[in-house]
């Protein structure tokens, strides 16, 4: 465990000292507004959420085991409270084309590489969330699947299970949705 990880701050709040918490918010803040921002893509929504997983964290910071990284737990609570909160309430739809994430290099991108990364957003949020889950964790947030299985609260061969499984998926998603925007292309070529 690394003391950038969040153990000596916790440690600290857990002697009393609650401002200290103060150290696991700005570490943590924007790694849990982006995974948010992947559960719901809405940035004032996102950031509601990760205050919300900071409080639950803060809350129930003395149930962390220590038997995984301080990362992996606090993931494992924001995760659980982003499900939930989307059970609750369903996102607002967003063009998917509007990530606030994007890469500054993605504006000189050409149009095709565009309209391919939309489409893979597209397909992405189109899985169910058991597999879009597992999927945002492990190559967005570069997740180990042992990580992003504590952080689920599943057992690693369910991560591996549901990351085969969602990669097939997405893949047959991902053509079925390249196919249909290359054929307008095709069939303007076709006509000429």
């Amino acid at each position: 465990m690394t003391v950038g990880d969040g153990e000596a701050a916790v440690d600290r709040v857990l002697a009393g000292d609650v401002e200290a918490f103060t150290e696991i918010v700005e570490r943590w803040q924007d790694p849990l507004v982006a995974l948010a921002y992947r559960f719901c893509h809405d940035r004032s929504r996102a950031e509601d959420m990760a205050q919300e997983a900071l409080v639950r964290a803060f809350r129930s910071l003395r149930q962390w085991r220590r038997d995984a990284a301080f990362s992996t737990w606090l993931f494992a609570v924001a995760t659980n409270v982003y499900r939930s909160e989307l059970r609750k309430k369903r996102p607002p739809s967003a063009p998917l084309e509007d990530d606030e994430f994007a890469d500054p290099l993605d504006i000189a991108a050409d149009h095709e590489a565009l309209e391919r990364r939309a489409a893979v957003r597209r397909a992405l949020h189109a899985l169910p969330a058991k597999y879009r889950d597992v999927l945002v964790l492990f190559y967005f947030h570069d997740m180990d699947v042992e990580r992003a299985a504590a952080s689920l609260g599943v057992p690693t061969g369910t991560v591996k299970a549901q990351l085969s499984r969602g990669r097939g998926l997405l893949r047959r998603k991902l053509a079925a949705l390249l196919d249909a925007v290359d054929r307008p292309l095709q069939e303007v070529e076709g006509d000429a």
